[in-house]
């Protein structure tokens, strides 16, 4: 029999549901009597976090759409309201995904009906514009609607408040519990104008910022093929490489314009199997110095090189084939462009704070401790590294790199794009490469090799039945090393706020593991530290490196029964 509540619950919002599409959408179900279709989108609510709201586009509450994106939009105004910034300024982005646009300008209709100013950027553009416009017009928050490297059918919703970085609790719940307190749709005044739709001048703005990242008369000479993985980097990039001098960035051409249906890849994340695929054969045309890609909001930034000396092996989303002579192209992990950026700074001479996530590599410590700059630590995601105190650099593992935090306080792919091609410039023009870089590093400061297990879910429960067989049977070794340290992050220190995670530190290795904030997954961080005499033992070293991480994620795997 079907679930009469159920269908109620949907007959409810369908009928207030401003928008033709899914309201056509669940009357079908209803219609149809489909009780497990409408259970997934009726099943409870789309949770407002420090992420803001990200999940699949389709009817219910369950579901991004325009009716979830207004109760949203009229949360936060009565948040930044109950502030006493109900006159201020809110400015909207959005990308190029399905309904994004829709979903913008429900956000300024919102905003102005609540008494506020809103003002949308003039078309689809990278989320760090908007992060950078944020500051740079005084708004009180900013709403930037983007699922960044989400499949394509999702869409999200990411909010920031005035000092230009993203919401981190007590925010997110003080929004939350305002969204919760919209009736009905029917109480929120949408009118039909009123808002301003920006011109040029504030993406003119960023551009003149990016320059900022880059030492006056630094070299310039760095040759690469760059993709957008159909999304809005392309226009920005291009821009940002001919303000700075470089050479023109030959385009992977299937992938240059914005593409909500993202036809080339499974996943639009540079970090997945197959994605690098047409930028790899793309490069052996071309042959640039380095291969660099955006995540479809172009907030981060993706480095992939020739690497004569491993073939292309190395992770990410695995290697261009074809050595010939010169080398396969592989993707660079995230850790590793983190510590070459970090490298970069500091052989520059920055002061300041280098900043990153307890799931980066442990080498970005070293090399800020040899700089003598300060270190820190913070949770998972730029909403905390921005809020480190004197911030210079972060960066995280997931291809996310802040390197101008007084422009745009939080990861930006195209800053970061024009950092790594000047520091690739800088070791062309010694005749060395970004990976003699890395070599050096693995020389001083010892070889951190890191690698990720990664599971996705379609079931909820397989990640917390993980989470919770670690926590009552903690394993005492992995990889024949003791473990030496278990800490459950959620009962926060000192240094951290709660999370909900585990960290296991054990003698020349570190595993780290936490449900994804943004995704159905389970993820576990894996750190291998491996001591280099020099040049001569590295190929020794990085095979002791790749064997001790295999038996890690072969370990624990089995620990948290994967």
């Amino acid at each position: 029999m079907q679930d009469t509540t159920l269908t109620a619950r949907a007959r409810a919002w369908l009928a207030e549901d401003p928008d033709p599409d899914t309201r056509a959408e669940l009357s079908a179900l209803i219609e149809a009597g489909d009780e497990a279709a409408l259970a997934e989108r009726f099943s409870g609510t789309l949770q407002f976090g420090t992420a803001g709201l990200r999940g699949e586009l389709g009817a219910g509450p369950m579901r991004m759409n325009r009716a979830v994106v207004i109760r949203a939009a009229a949360g936060l105004a009565a948040y930044l309201r109950s502030r006493g910034q109900g006159d201020g300024l809110v400015v909207i982005g959005y990308d190029a995904r399905y309904r994004s646009a829709d979903f913008a300008r429900d956000t300024a209709a919102v905003m102005t009906g609540a008494g506020l100013r809103a003002a949308l950027l003039p078309r689809p553009l990278p989320t760090p514009v908007l992060a950078f416009a944020v500051r740079h017009l005084g708004a009180v928050a900013g709403v930037e609607v983007t699922a960044s490297h989400n499949p394509p059918r999702d869409n999200g919703y990411k909010v920031y408040l005035g000092d230009g970085s993203q919401i981190v609790p007590p925010a997110d719940a003080g929004i939350a519990a305002e969204i919760a307190a919209v009736r009905s749709l029917a109480d929120v005044p949408r009118p039909e104008s009123g808002w301003e739709v920006l011109d040029e001048s504030v993406l003119d703005a960023y551009l003149a910022r990016t320059d900022a990242v880059l030492t006056p008369g630094s070299p310039r000479t760095a040759r690469t093929v760059y993709t957008a993985l159909h999304g809005v980097g392309t226009e920005v990039v291009l821009a940002a490489f001919a303000r700075a001098g470089f050479p023109e960035p030959v385009l992977v051409a299937e992938q240059a314009e914005p593409d909500p249906a993202f036809p080339t890849v499974a996943f639009p994340n540079p970090e997945e199997p197959g994605a690098m695929d047409l930028a790899f054969a793309t490069a052996r045309k071309a042959e640039p110095d380095l291969v660099i890609a955006n995540d479809p909001d172009a907030d981060r930034c993706a480095v992939a090189v020739r690497d004569p000396a491993r073939g292309g092996s190395g992770g990410g989303s695995g290697d261009g084939g074809d050595e010939g002579d010169g080398g396969a192209w592989r993707m660079l992990r995230g850790d590793e462009v983190g510590a070459l950026l970090a490298a970069h700074l500091a052989e520059r001479g920055v002061t300041g704070t280098f900043a990153e996530s307890i799931v980066s590599s442990s080498l970005l410590g070293r090399i800020a401790g040899k700089a003598g700059v300060g270190y820190e630590q913070t949770l998972t995601g730029f909403k905390w590294i921005a809020r480190v105190e004197g911030l210079r650099y972060g960066y995280e593992e997931a291809l996310g790199y802040c390197v101008d935090p007084d422009g745009v306080r939080d990861k930006d792919g195209v800053t970061a794009a024009l950092l790594v091609t000047e520091l690739a410039s800088v070791l062309k023009e010694r005749g060395r490469t970004l990976v003699d870089l890395l070599d050096d590093l693995a020389v001083t400061h010892g070889l951190h090799a890191t690698d990720q297990l990664s599971v996705r879910v379609q079931d909820l429960g397989v990640i917390a039945g993980a989470m919770a067989r670690l926590r009552k049977s903690p394993p005492a070794s992995l990889a024949g090393l003791p473990v030496l340290l278990v800490e459950d992050l959620s009962e926060g220190s000192e240094a951290l706020p709660p999370t909900d995670g585990l960290r296991y530190t054990l003698d020349g290795a570190r595993v780290i593991v936490r449900p994804s904030g943004t995704e159905p997954k389970l993820k576990c961080y894996l750190e291998v530290v491996v001591p280099v005499a020099s040049r001569d033992s590295l190929p020794a070293a990085r095979q002791a490196a790749a064997e001790r991480l295999a038996a890690l994620k072969r370990d624990f795997a089995e620990a948290a029964g994967l």
